[in-house]
């Protein structure tokens, strides 16, 4: 029997063994094997309670990125690296050292609050990816701290160490936003895990049940398909169902508290208004899917998503 036609290739890389496609996989695993890092959860407790713990209020679910609704710190990392991209260019082009060290300084300045909106995303992460974030936010810093001593270097006329620094600092910030990259995409921080579930319904009413099988004021779980259901009976008869599994990591919210019409998801906090899904409260940044419902004359419980099929 000959050999399967993808015998010879690398995971993920689509072409044949050789130099570069085993570089690609040794990179690849190295990323992956971040997530892995044990030993990093040490470091990871504390710090999560000390992020956790600081005075924020309402300003937390602003950095998550609430009001704009989706993670804010993507959003501002792009400043500090707009502006030291633009002083690594200015480095090389005669007569624009004043420009460069402003850049330079508008870098470091502008990354503290992203950092911050970023260290508030992390705290509430699996620990996968809190390793992988420690990593990358480790890697921010180095850079950060390089880009300082740049700016003050050129501030005291050692133009050429201050540019040898920022080059420095350039890739370190590069190697942190490769990182920021595997963590938001390829380990999914951040994301909406509920934008898949009008994908997997079909279009339609669809029975989950009776009336009576809903006790008030309880959460009840019930599977449509392959998304599970939070069915939630109120006092006044209504039935209000949302979609399952929070759209920030997943968590069971029938497993969550209900209480004055929302519920809470258990993992990490977030909040969502069962009448209509809306995110009351972060970290989640993104709604739950809310499904209309109908009562038949026999007391049977339908329901239908909008925008399913």
């Amino acid at each position: 029997m000959s050999e399967p036609e993808c015998a010879g290739l690398v995971p993920g890389s689509g072409i044949a063994q050789g130099p570069f496609a085993r570089a690609e996989e040794a990179l690849l695993s190295s990323l992956d094997a971040l997530g892995r890092l044990e030993k990093l959860d040490a470091l990871i407790g504390p710090v999560q309670r000390v992020v956790r713990g600081l005075p924020l209020g309402r300003f937390r679910d602003v950095l998550h990125g609430l009001p704009i609704g989706h993670p804010l710190h993507p959003a501002l990392v792009q400043v500090p690296m707009g502006a030291w991209l633009s002083a690594a260019v200015l480095d090389v082009v005669p007569g624009t050292r004043r420009g460069a060290r402003l850049l330079v300084g508008v870098g470091v300045l502008t990354a503290v609050p992203a950092a911050l909106a970023g260290w508030v995303d992390w705290a509430e992460q699996h620990e996968d990816q809190m390793r992988t974030g420690l990593v990358h936010a480790v890697s921010i810093a180095v850079a950060v701290g390089l880009y300082a001593r740049s700016w003050v270097h050129r501030g005291r006329g050692r133009t050429a160490r201050g540019k040898m620094l920022g080059f420095a600092g350039l890739c370190a910030a590069g190697t942190g936003a490769m990182l920021g990259g595997h963590l938001a995409y390829r380990q999914a921080a951040g994301a909406n895990k509920s934008e898949p579930v009008p994908h997997l319904l079909d279009e339609g009413w669809h029975p989950v049940g009776r009336v009576e099988d809903f006790p008030v004021g309880e959460a009840v779980r019930r599977e449509l398909g392959e998304v599970p259901l939070l069915v939630v009976r109120q006092a006044g008869g209504s039935v209000q169902v949302l979609a399952g599994r929070c759209s920030h990591l997943s968590g069971p919210l029938t497993e969550g508290t209900i209480a004055d019409g929302c519920v809470e998801c258990p993992w990490h906090g977030s909040v969502f208004r069962l009448s209509d899904g809306a995110n009351i409260r972060g970290p989640a940044t993104a709604p739950q899917p809310s499904f209309q419902v109908r009562v038949d004359g026999a007391g049977g419980v339908e329901v239908r998503l909008p925008g399913a099929g």
